[in-house]
């Protein structure tokens, strides 16, 4: 019987697909963007809806799992002094001072159905918001209000994506001992832009990003004269003043810097170096990619919403060896023991 999750704040499921890969079943989904809804449901054939908004889903909706996933959103966070009262509640024992916090929609559910294994994402600037303090709470309500052992580990995609991606994996689970990271085997493959790049092959032509006779990338796609002059016009002025702030320009060897949801404006934190003509800025494809999405990935929404969608996907290669190897030590490794006990 395969292991059951839940996949909130789900995107275009790229956790999922970690999930799936390691032998679990998704029985419940929530994504409130209703682009990255077309963009899950064009990939994902299921037979339970998707979810809007999580916090108009009462708990008791949300089917028994072994799994909860979730990559809840790295809004500000308001420390008000006041615990969000549909969610939590104080006569359950959450006085956490974070009001608002998307997370507490996740603790709710949490401690409804009472999940084996949660495995969080986040960016990695968590772990300092407001001093640690932030943080702290929601260690504390993962341990101390919901009794789960708690880790936590800052990861680095560049060993499977040509990127510099570095996000904080948080796990918790009901077992005695804490998830142990060192557990988790990244494949060093080290890759390079080139990996990700359309190859101008004719074999490879998608008619919407390519041309379909060369198989080259569309001139769209090519910064305009008057973008490239102000990008690096921009560039210029922040350092004379001594900042580093600029474009991003890249060739086929290199590893590029994080793809973010901003990259539909001007794609400027990953520009790819041509042959006397401006840089352009990657294709969706490309972005799906440099994310560690499979080829056969599905992408129906216009440029804008695409590279917003992988902006802020998670990368699933990374994502999955971390939970191969959670779902092992947590389901496998524990029922062996038992079974000799």
């Amino acid at each position: 019987m395969k292991l059951k999750f839940i996949d909130l704040f789900a995107g275009i499921g790229g956790t999922r697909i970690a999930l799936e890969r390691s032998g679990a079943s998704c029985v419940f989904t929530s994504e409130w963007d209703r682009f990255a809804q077309q963009t899950y449901r064009a990939n994902f054939k299921d037979s339970h809806e998707i979810f809007g908004d999580i916090r108009d889903v009462h708990s008791l909706e949300v089917p028994d799992h072994e799994i909860l996933i979730g990559g809840f959103p790295c809004q500000p966070f308001s420390l008000a002094g006041v615990s969000k009262k549909n969610s939590l509640g104080k006569a359950h024992g959450f006085s956490c001072p974070i009001q608002g916090n998307l997370f507490f929609d996740i603790a709710r559910i949490v401690k409804a159905r009472q999940p084996e294994l949660v495995i969080l994402e986040n960016v990695k600037n968590l772990l300092s918001h407001d001093k640690g303090r932030t943080f702290k709470i929601i260690l504390t309500t993962l341990r101390d209000d919901l009794g789960y052992q708690v880790s936590h580990k800052i990861l680095d995609a560049r060993l499977v994506v040509p990127q510099h991606r570095e996000r904080l994996i948080i796990v918790a689970r009901k077992q005695d001992m804490p998830f142990d990271f060192n557990l988790v085997k990244i494949p060093n493959k080290s890759p390079r832009l080139g990996s990700i790049l359309h190859s101008g092959a004719k074999f490879e032509v998608e008619s919407i990003y390519t041309d379909p006779v060369s198989g080259k990338v569309l001139p769209k796609y090519t910064l305009s004269d008057k973008l490239w002059e102000y990008l690096q016009q921009y560039a210029e002025k922040h350092r004379a003043k001594g900042n580093g702030f600029g474009y991003g320009l890249f060739g086929v060897d290199d590893v590029a810097r994080t793809l973010s949801a901003r990259y539909h404006k001007d794609g400027s934190e990953i520009l790819i170096k041509q042959n006397r003509r401006n840089p352009r800025r990657l294709t969706p494809r490309e972005a799906a990619r440099l994310m560690g999405f499979p080829e056969e990935f599905a992408i129906p929404v216009s440029d804008t919403q695409a590279y917003r969608q992988f902006g802020n996907s998670v990368v699933v290669p990374l994502m999955e060896a971390v939970a191969k190897a959670v779902v092992k030590d947590t389901f496998l490794n524990s029922a062996r023991v038992k079974r000799r006990k």
